[in-house]
């Protein structure tokens, strides 16, 4: 495909990037570490860590990972936990021992924690207390021969460390007994680390930085090869799209995606950390309340979310007390943004709320909405630096403009494949061009709009009935706080369109809801059917998984 989207460009963003001027992930951390020495890097509960200071704790733990536990290059090292203080700290000294990351989703049952940690044979695991009870049920069914506990309140002042720890222990009863008399402390770790010195492991562009996990809602997980060359190349395109708004050693981000997730790993752990920023750590995003409190005294100028998750905070009537002036751009990633929840939140904040499209296996980010404010609300943008796009039919042959297609793409930041499973990697990288599986259109003026997933596509009659366009048009409806559409099967018409809605207006009927999407939809495209719902079912970072909704008993 002819590279149309370098067309519209934004003003000083270059068309490539240089993904050889750092040889690894950790190069870039010390640089950071160098210039913004002073400037505060992570924040978490009113507790912060400076450039410097995280250094510190990086290089002792560090020395605790090869000096006591004795890991060497190349080996892996588990981490399950939610945004708190020692996720960068422990990330960090991994990288800095040449280790291979495997993050782990902290809502994971015991049976999906065996199989990431046996999957990639981690050798090590620094775990959260809370989930310490499921490591236990399933260690001896894994190759893990070291675990690091820690608490929440780990790094915080000692008043403040003892109070946070003993609330969530004992009082909201969230640490479930566990005896696992083996493991380290993560205090005791940093106590042995600070003993003996750790060296810096020479790493190369192609050692694999992180086991990214994925894949796990359509079965068995399977973890993404991310070399420190993908990754890299993904923190540099993305700083280099953020270069018309952002400024080095003066934002202020909000974590409010975890850490272990990939696109808040690129995203906020490592390309703000580039550009010298505050990351203030979000331990609960879902208590909606305190994440809005947090909000309230926190003078941000960049925050990266999901749909999702913007419209909850919307949805709450403290949103509107918060200031906004210094905020430049909120970014949506991980599913649709919504054309109401982009208007509303442009509308309540004065700032633009741009979507970008990615997934694991491209470190994440693939397209994105220029961030000067010519971004088109209901699409996800042009290819990053240095990204091509093309997109194909079933015949794996490039479709005209206008037509949907496979987006497959091409770029540094692409995975060298995934772990010990080359019959996989087959079928999604061929020549260098990953097969995204999502279906995808593009404008003569070079911005891309993702249609669906191939899967979740819903066929009527023969007609192709994409879930997307049917949750715009509802979700319109003022009284819809949420919608999913699936596809149900139907003898007369192969499937037939079912909304599933949470109410915002506790008188919505499902009359109400069919009436409204007929506005819109082309008769084949509403909803038949619609099934109300207190909540919907979602992935740990908010996306809804319309699979759990066709799988549901009926």
């Amino acid at each position: 495909m002819e590279k149309i989207w370098l067309k519209n460009y934004p003003k000083g963003v270059a068309a490539e990037v240089n993904v050889s001027k750092y040889s690894s992930l950790y190069d870039l951390y010390e640089e950071s570490v160098n210039r913004f020495k002073t400037k505060k890097a992570f924040t978490n509960m009113g507790v912060s860590l400076t450039y410097s200071e995280l250094n510190r704790q990086v290089e002792i733990f560090a020395s605790f990972l090869q000096n006591e536990l004795k890991l060497k290059k190349g080996d892996r090292i588990a981490i399950q936990m939610p945004n708190v203080l020692q996720f960068p700290i422990i990330a960090f000294a991994a990288m800095r021992s040449g280790l291979t990351i495997v993050n782990t989703n902290p809502l994971y049952t015991a049976k999906e924690m065996q199989h990431q940690f046996k999957d990639s044979g981690a050798k090590a695991i620094v775990i959260l207390a809370n989930y310490a009870h499921l490591l236990q049920q399933i260690i001896k069914d894994t190759d893990i021969e070291s675990v690091v506990i820690t608490e929440i309140g780990d790094l915080f002042p000692t008043p403040k460390r003892l109070l946070v720890n003993t609330v969530v222990k004992y009082v909201k009863k969230m640490v479930p007994a566990y005896d696992m008399p083996q493991a380290y402390t993560f205090r005791q770790a940093l106590q042995i680390g600070a003993m003996k010195p750790s060296q810096k492991i020479a790493t190369k562009a192609d050692d694999i930085a992180f086991l990214q996990y994925t894949g796990g809602t359509t079965g068995v997980a399977k973890g993404a090869m991310l070399l420190n060359s993908n990754v890299l190349a993904n923190v540099l395109q993305i700083c280099e799209w953020m270069k018309p708004k952002l400024r080095e050693g003066e934002e202020v981000a909000i974590a409010a995606l975890p850490l272990y997730h990939i696109f808040a790993l690129t995203l906020n752990c490592l390309g703000l950390v580039h550009y010298g920023a505050e990351n203030v750590l979000i331990t609960n995003p879902r208590d909606i309340p305190g994440f809005i409190k947090e909000l309230k005294k926190t003078p941000f100028t960049i925050m990266a979310g999901v749909n999702t998750l913007f419209n909850a905070l919307m949805n709450n009537p403290e949103f509107v007390k918060i200031e906004f002036s210094r905020v430049k751009v909120s970014v949506a990633g991980a599913m649709t943004l919504q054309k109401s929840v982009a208007e509303k939140w442009m509308s309540l904040t004065k700032s633009v709320l741009v979507e970008g499209y990615g997934l694991t296996e491209a470190s994440p980010v693939v397209c994105c909405n220029p961030i000067d404010g010519t971004d088109q609300v209901g699409y996800i943008g042009l290819p990053l630096p240095s990204t091509d796009i093309i997109l194909l039919d079933d015949n794996d042959k490039e479709v005209a403009l206008g037509e949907p297609g496979e987006l497959c793409c091409k770029g540094p930041q692409v995975m060298a494949g995934y772990w010990q499973r080359p019959d996989e990697t087959e079928k999604v990288l061929k020549e260098g061009w990953l097969r995204t599986g999502d279906i995808a259109t593009v404008e003569a003026n070079g911005f891309f709009k993702i249609v669906d997933r191939k899967k979740d596509m819903i066929l009527v009659s023969g007609f192709n009935v994409y879930p997307n366009e049917v949750e715009e048009a509802v979700s319109s409806h003022p009284g819809v706080l949420e919608v999913a559409a699936i596809g149900v099967p139907d003898e007369h018409s192969g499937e037939i369109v079912k909304a599933v809605v949470v109410k915002k207006d506790p008188n919505l009927t499902a009359e109400d809801v069919i009436a409204h999407a007929r506005k819109t939809l082309t008769n084949y495209k509403v909803p038949r059917l619609v099934e109300f719902r207190t909540e919907l079912p979602k992935t740990n970072v908010g996306k809804i998984l319309r699979r759990a909704l066709r799988d549901a008993p009926k």
